[in-house]
């Protein structure tokens, strides 16, 4: 059959998948009862979307920040909903808990949802200020050395490497992550069927590879790529004037970024091999082999997506 080339992503939840195509974005999540609740909504409240979304490299800065603002969202919703139904006792409130429970009392559960995407968006925050500062502290203290600035930039390259390279590595052994990194092999596998041109069955997926070069991970590997590249370019002579600069430059790294991991998407030679060679690799991490359960799951998330362009 022939290969399709589709613009669907999706994002691995607690308990479920969220694919998003050009048109609708749909999530599935596995209830406590075993069955699949299914939530689906415009992309776009005039159901067109807007020009922006068309036009190179701003299309990028636009798509980072919403899907970071829908995964996050997403994420809290699907964790409700896999958790409601659950059996057993409620774990004992810690003391902090306790007194923000006795403080605020109802107004915590009235705006849970709120106060949970803002807890999330804040650690997000935080954590590209510290994974962008420790390589650019630690790298600037080779300046005892005499170091060269080349040397520092090349250290700084290898320290961002291996912090999300080991970071990865390390969530990957919890139980919670094995089973989200398996979601998230379910999702690929589903979305290369589809491309594919094959009958969404379970039989069908289980044969996909997991591996996929829209993915997130090759994403954020090939910003961290540019970042290195355009580093050769910054000064050392103030670590914090380097560190300023990096951090405004995230923006137009993530756009160029958006639009590497398109042109990997619809083309495959040695170009956008090489292109996608790094994030193909950390999704042997960041990816497991599903069950059928899970990969029933990506089925109905996928579904209302690719009705609209089918």
């Amino acid at each position: 059959m022939d290969q399709k080339k589709s613009k669907i992503g999706g994002q691995a939840l607690i308990g479920g998948i969220m694919m998003r195509g050009p048109v609708k974005t749909a999530m599935a999540v596995r209830l406590a009862d075993k069955s699949i609740d299914v939530e689906t909504w415009d992309n776009y409240k005039s159901g067109k979307a807007p020009f922006f979304t068309k036009v190179p490299l701003l299309r990028g800065c636009f798509n980072f920040v919403l899907s970071l603002y829908t995964g996050i969202r997403c994420t809290i919703k699907s964790a409700e909903k896999a958790a409601a139904g659950e059996g057993g006792e409620e774990e004992p409130l810690s003391p902090f808990e306790q007194k923000l429970q006795d403080k605020f009392g109802d107004k915590i559960e009235k705006h849970f949802n709120t106060i949970m995407l803002l807890v999330c968006i804040v650690t997000v925050i935080l954590s590209v200020l510290v994974f962008k500062f420790v390589p650019t502290f630690l790298s600037g203290l080779l300046r005892f050395l005499n170091a060269p600035d080349m040397v520092k930039t090349i250290a700084e390259g290898i320290i961002k490497f291996a912090l999300i390279c080991g970071y990865m590595f390390a969530v990957s052994k919890t139980s919670a992550m094995k089973e989200l990194f398996a979601y998230h092999g379910a999702e690929h596998k589903t979305i290369a069927c589809f491309e594919a041109g094959e009958e969404l069955t379970v039989a069908n997926i289980r044969t996909k590879t997991r591996f996929h070069p829209r993915c997130g991970t090759s994403f954020i590997l090939i910003v961290i790529m540019l970042s290195i590249v355009i580093g050769l370019f910054l000064p050392w002579e103030n670590i914090w004037h380097r560190y300023g600069l990096q951090l405004l430059l995230l923006i137009p790294e993530s756009a160029v970024a958006y639009e590497l991991i398109r042109f990997a998407g619809k083309f495959s030679n040695i170009v956008t091999r090489i292109i996608s060679a790094p994030g193909l690799w950390l999704q042997h991490i960041t990816t497991r082999e599903p069950d059928d359960s899970m990969i029933e799951v990506a089925i109905e998330a996928v579904k209302p997506v690719i009705k609209e362009i089918e």
